[in-house]
């Protein structure tokens, strides 16, 4: 390792964060080439997935980019796909040194690209920032070696953990910054999540509203085993606008099942009363990080599943009392050890709300 080897990677790491929730199915990727201590170009993976972030950064590098490093935080792909090898293009343009965060979990990459890159006398050095770009692309890497997608589940409640009072009002609990940064969080996510219920209760749209946002929109997800949603719902209404996708079991009418597809939502049969099942419809989708903001029964059944990776929970300065309605319902465990446990990692004052991050112990 060099001594700016940690600065420069932490530059493509920022250029990589600015990909999330918009590269799905692909990894979030930063590239930045350094000559002499400058820097000639820096990139991310663009909207979509394509063209990679090591294609645009030498674009925009053109012949400088000879003699030069480029620190990548995921190892460069080595197969063809819709695009030809990254690291083909980095050996092409005359790069002498690639460093690199993280070596590439699929199986189509996996080591191959370093080897390409070394046989082509191309030093390699990896490992710069590896922890870091694990968690930028806990998402990606999850659903490479699982199957699963990286699960987010957020709860906004009150002081006693209640999300609506016993007539079912929840508009707003938390303030405007609380919110502001939930749609961020959306923004940064493939998709955002509910139950049947919340889409019943609450009619939402699962949208982004951030004031000059442009980018892409997360795909709406609705969990529901007969399909028994609102016809006149804003999901239904712009379906076709914004990526609707319905989760039902089998049994769920035909008739109900045309409509929704009629509408412009996808409808994906799977087991709807087991997590697992409905998130790896989900990771077959390509999504790779997913927003759970669904009603009580919905977050326990995930936390009882083990499925949680990451909760944010957004608490504000409000008592609702015994009536209320819980966070997350029952979860039918009977010890104390049976019950999920979290850490905290972080936790941030938003006016008068306290947003909190956990992580599963």
């Amino acid at each position: 390792m060099q001594p700016d080897d940690a600065r420069w990677m932490a530059l493509a790491l920022r250029y990589a964060h600015r990909g999330l929730g918009r590269v799905a199915p692909n990894p979030a990727v930063g590239c930045v080439i350094i000559k002499n201590g400058r820097v000639l170009a820096a990139a991310r993976t663009a909207d979509g997935g394509r063209p990679h972030a090591e294609t645009v950064a030498l674009a925009k590098a053109g012949v400088a980019a000879h003699g030069a490093t480029a620190y990548v935080t995921l190892e460069p792909c080595a197969h063809i796909g819709k695009t030809p090898p990254c690291c083909e293009a980095l050996i092409a343009a005359g790069i002498k040194r690639v460093v690199c965060a993280l070596q590439d979990p699929d199986s189509r990459v996996s080591g191959q690209g370093f080897a390409k890159l070394r046989a082509a006398n191309v030093a390699v050095d990896k490992g710069v920032l590896a922890a870091e770009a694990f968690a930028l692309n806990a998402g990606y890497l999850k659903l490479r070696r699982t199957g699963l997608p990286w699960l987010t589940l957020k709860l906004a409640t009150s002081l006693d953990g209640r999300i609506a009072t016993q007539s079912g009002e929840s508009r707003w609990i938390t303030g405007p910054m609380a919110r502001t940064r939930l749609h961020l969080m959306r923004a940064q996510n493939d998709a955002v999540m509910v139950g049947a219920g919340t889409a019943r209760a609450d009619d939402p749209m699962l949208d982004v509203r951030l004031q000059g946002y442009g980018g892409p929109l997360p795909v709406r997800i609705v969990i529901s085993a007969a399909l028994n949603l609102p016809r006149d719902s804003r999901l239904a209404k712009t379906a076709r606008f914004q990526r609707v996708v319905l989760l039902c079991d089998e049994t769920a009418p035909a008739e109900t099942q045309s409509y929704w597809r009629n509408a412009g939502a996808e409808v994906i049969q799977c087991n709807t009363a087991s997590p697992d099942a409905a998130l790896r419809a989900l990771g077959a989708l390509g999504l790779t990080r997913v927003l759970c903001e669904g009603g009580g029964h919905l977050a326990a059944s995930l936390l009882r599943a083990g499925l949680v990776d990451r909760l944010v929970l957004f608490t504000a300065g409000l008592a609702l009392g015994a009536t209320g309605l819980p966070a997350i319902a029952a979860l039918g465990l009977a010890s104390l050890a049976e019950h999920p446990r979290f850490q905290m990692i972080s936790t941030e004052n938003l006016a008068d709300d306290v947003l909190s991050h956990w992580q599963p112990v």
